[in-house]
């Protein structure tokens, strides 16, 4: 999933992570410019609570961020397969969490793969951004455009992220929710969406879609009221890790 030239100027904390547990196994996938730091907290949260834990770093993220520029759809999603049979030889089921872009990758993967439950957070099918619709026109003179930076109450290295978006990324990232709508209807397995009433990245009418379009019959939407996009690290994270963890404790109790 990534070379020499590429570890050699990882940020710090954008290190994909193993923590090894019992036999269930959780596939966290980060967002959209951001690393497997912005999963590593609530990954060591369902650590604690005995779970094998893969956190993935897509292709063109964590380093600098002309390395994201010629990547696409494609090439992340491979890594979150790869992650998928990684993680399939160490453990006897495999739940998936997803963040932002994170999240519709997971979805993907959930239509295509065996995956016993899934969490998407924070998952776009609508961009607060009024200017994406011109963003072919953007794509004449720019390259990159700047990323507006929220803060965060956690150490540094949980943010080794960008502050600049490649707009060709954002192209490829509008393409896969495409493809991840006609997937829906094909994704039965349980599905927790989390998504935060106040954030200005995904508007939050996003996980309304996603829940009615679902093919899973066991389905649920939990709202935030005063995080941003990035739930894994804002001011309601550890409810986020409780409802986490509670869903996909569910039918171990049920059992």
């Amino acid at each position: 999933m990534s070379d020499a030239n590429d570890r050699s100027k990882l940020l710090k904390g954008a290190e994909p992570f193993l923590l090894k547990g019992g036999p269930r196994g959780v596939l966290l996938v980060h967002g959209f410019t951001g690393s497997p730091g912005e999963m590593r907290l609530l990954g060591e949260h369902l650590a604690h609570l005995d779970y094998t834990v893969l956190a993935v770093r897509l292709p063109g993220h964590g380093t600098v961020v002309q390395d994201m520029e010629p990547t696409n759809w494609r090439h992340w999603y491979g890594s979150v397969v790869d992650g998928w049979h990684l993680l399939g030889g160490l453990c006897s089921e495999i739940n998936v969490v997803g963040l932002s872009m994170g999240g519709l990758l997971s979805l993907k993967l959930a239509a295509e793969y065996p995956v016993h439950r899934l969490v998407a957070l924070s998952t776009p099918i609508y961009l607060a951004n009024r200017q994406v619709p011109l963003l072919p026109l953007y794509r004449l003179f720019r390259r990159f455009v700047p990323k507006k930076q929220r803060g965060y109450d956690v150490e540094p290295h949980y943010i080794a992220g960008y502050d600049q978006t490649p707009l060709s990324s954002l192209s490829s990232l509008l393409d896969l929710i495409e493809l991840v709508k006609l997937d829906l209807p094909r994704i039965h397995c349980p599905t927790l969406l989390v998504q935060s009433r106040r954030e200005h990245t995904v508007r939050p009418e996003s996980a309304t879609y996603l829940h009615e379009n679902l093919g899973a019959s066991e389905k649920e939407v939990f709202w935030l009221e005063k995080s941003g996009h990035v739930v894994t690290l804002d001011i309601e994270r550890e409810t986020v890790f409780k409802q986490v963890s509670a869903f996909l404790a569910r039918n171990t109790k049920e059992e």
